[in-house]
């Protein structure tokens, strides 16, 4: 129960940042914001470190928890950051998320070296799936996920028409918010030029790695393969630890 009120109040907490409803950008304190919320100091706490690990907010010792105006001047800067990790939240155009085509849905065991990626025990099973993004028609990244079975036992080919980032947050009540990754580009597959509708000698960005939810669970090892001209990565780090 814990982890749902202090995902209630990390998403409350955001939108009311986006209405601008704290004055000079000031968040209550921790007790205050139990107070309110009618929940525990505890929830509250990680409730402010989701919005910290993602950017919007940070903290002045001595004065209190801000919110960062760069995230407000430019929120895009952050889609690809804590619980926004996902591509649906990260590509759009006109507010539009990215269509999607499921190429392949399997359920296969675990090899040994995914077994050490997710954490897994022998005669464990995971999902295997790829699937086709496209922003207004045009193909431009292939998607390749392999999840863990037990963390969505669930999980059906019809959930695959939308963000798999959204449905693990509504089923476990925990969301994606880390990863592990390398950025690098590669010339272009067959495959890639035929889905992507690449020429022989136009290259693809590949982001490949580990995401993990917010309990530290790993949840998917995976890659994306993306045209080069939608090719962008940002990040927000943060130096002091907080």
């Amino acid at each position: 129960m814990t982890e749902v009120l202090y995902m209630k109040v990390f998403s409350n907490l955001k939108e009311r940042i986006l209405n601008s409803e704290f004055t000079n950008q000031k968040l209550p304190d921790e007790r205050s914001l139990a107070s309110e919320y009618n929940v525990s100091r505890s929830s509250i706490k990680r409730a402010l470190a989701l919005l910290a690990t993602q950017g919007i907010i940070f903290k002045k010792r001595g004065s209190g928890t801000f919110v960062n105006p760069i995230y407000l001047k430019n929120q895009s800067m952050f889609h690809s950051i804590g619980n926004n990790l996902g591509v649906s939240d990260s590509y759009r155009f006109d507010g539009e998320a990215p269509a999607i085509e499921l190429l392949e849905f399997s359920k296969e065991l675990a090899d040994q070296e995914t077994r050490q990626a997710l954490f897994l025990e022998d005669g464990e099973k995971v999902y295997r799936i790829k699937r086709l993004r496209k922003i207004q028609g045009q193909p431009f990244m292939i998607e390749n996920a392999l999840i863990p079975e037990k963390v969505l036992p669930g999980l059906t080919e019809a959930d695959m028409e939308h963000s798999m980032f959204h449905y693990a947050e509504e089923e476990t009540k925990k969301a994606v918010t880390k990863s592990f990754m390398t950025v690098t580009v590669e010339p272009s597959t067959k495959q890639d030029q035929e889905l992507m509708e690449l020429m022989r000698n136009e290259p693809v960005g590949i982001m490949g790695g580990i995401f993990f939810l917010d309990d530290g669970t790993p949840f998917e090892v995976g890659s994306m393969r993306i045209h080069y001209k939608y090719m962008r990565y940002n990040s927000f780090i943060s130096l002091d630890g907080e």
